[in-house]
């Protein structure tokens, strides 16, 4: 299937600025984070969203979605499918690339791996060591990555004489043409193995769970990776092995959203705090902290607790938390509490027509001169 464009995907336009695509990704990643969503698609659309948001967050990657589209300079942005000079190169001569094609027995690095984490919001705002259990391709211990039996060894393949590559002869529009194939005799590797390993079959590698330790660092945020270096898929002809990338899903908290480093916390006032002020314990991930709120203090007034946000993943400072103030206006009042807003209201001269009231009710406090 078609990957959508990437702007669609975030609901912005192609000119809209960094802080409009950071806005737009923290609105639908919270919609759809599957800790808080629980359609069925909200999963697919949740790393779609993530796609989209590491691509366009990223100058030098925007530019290069921007200039390519999805095909990209290198076949595409997360391993979509680009279509090259090669590729029209095979369809005409079944090529590979011709002289282009690697050595098939010289050192290559392994596959990389990725795999997705979910922690705690705390777990992102501290850091934590944490184990996690992968399932991964290893070497074999029987041949030791060879694939041949234990005793025996890989031969060259007799038909490409081990370089992996065979010469082959075309007649094509352009006159006739010799260009060079992967041997399929022995896969393009170059060797035979007659024996295999009755372990790994011939593979050279296996696949096992592994458990490996994970430094979590302190301030990593939703959709962020960390690149664990050497624990991705083994290396091919004694290459090194390849990297693992953790992604990390970062679970909602009940009573603090984060944006960047700094964090956002709504506190509820009733109307007597707001008009006269009060001293609030305001709870902060570091711990609960005093807030002076000043008499008439207004709904939606933000205060600043400087240094109150979260560490910043690559060590510059820490962000602070922003607290929004929402004045709560009571939903059922007893008649006492009724009289004592008539009377405020009428001391303040703003005698309000009320709602709900019957008219027995209006006529009995017109009586007493209310």
């Amino acid at each position: 299937m078609d990957k959508r464009d990437y702007y669609e995907v975030l609901g912005v336009s192609k000119s809209a600025s960094q802080d409009e695509i950071k806005k737009a990704y923290r609105k639908l990643s919270k919609q759809y984070h599957p800790d808080i969503n629980k359609a069925a698609d909200a999963d697919v659309k949740f790393k779609e969203i993530s796609e989209a948001y590491e691509v366009l967050s990223d100058e030098q990657k925007r530019a290069q979605y921007d200039q390519f589209g999805h095909a990209g300079p290198n076949q595409g942005f997360g391993g979509g499918d680009g279509f090259g000079f090669e590729d029209i190169f095979s369809s005409f001569f079944g090529g590979g690339g011709g002289a282009r094609r690697r050595d098939p027995n010289a050192p290559r690095k392994g596959n990389d791996l990725q795999y997705s984490m979910t922690i705690e919001f705390e777990e992102a705002v501290f850091g934590k060591e944490k184990e996690i259990d992968v399932a991964k391709e290893e070497t074999c211990d029987t041949c030791t990555g060879t694939g041949a039996k234990p005793g025996t060894h890989p031969e060259k393949c007799t038909h490409c004489n081990g370089h992996g590559q065979v010469n082959v002869t075309q007649d094509t529009p352009f006159g006739r043409i010799q260009t060079k194939r992967a041997c399929h005799h022995c896969e393009g590797t170059g060797k035979m193995i007659k024996d295999k390993c009755t372990t790994c079959h011939g593979k050279g590698t296996v696949n096992k769970r592994k458990k490996i330790k994970v430094t979590i660092p302190a301030g990593v945020d939703d959709g962020q990776q960390l690149r664990v270096s050497g624990q991705g898929e083994p290396g091919i002809n004694g290459g090194p092995a390849g990297d693992l990338y953790i992604v990390f899903r970062v679970k909602a908290d009940p009573r603090f959203e984060r944006d960047g480093d700094d964090i956002y916390y709504e506190l509820p006032l009733t109307y007597a705090q707001a008009a006269l002020g009060d001293e609030i314990e305001v709870p902060t991930v570091q711990g609960k902290v005093k807030l002076k709120v000043p008499a008439g203090t207004q709904s939606q007034t933000t205060f600043r607790l400087k240094g109150k946000g979260v560490k910043n993943v690559h060590g510059y400072g820490t962000g602070d938390q922003h607290v929004v103030v929402k004045v709560i206006t009571p939903k059922k009042l007893t008649e006492k509490q009724k009289q004592l807003l008539r009377e405020f209201a009428e001391i303040s001269g703003d005698i309000p027509e009320e709602q709900g009231s019957s008219l027995f009710d209006k006529i009995k406090r017109t009586i007493k001169g209310e």
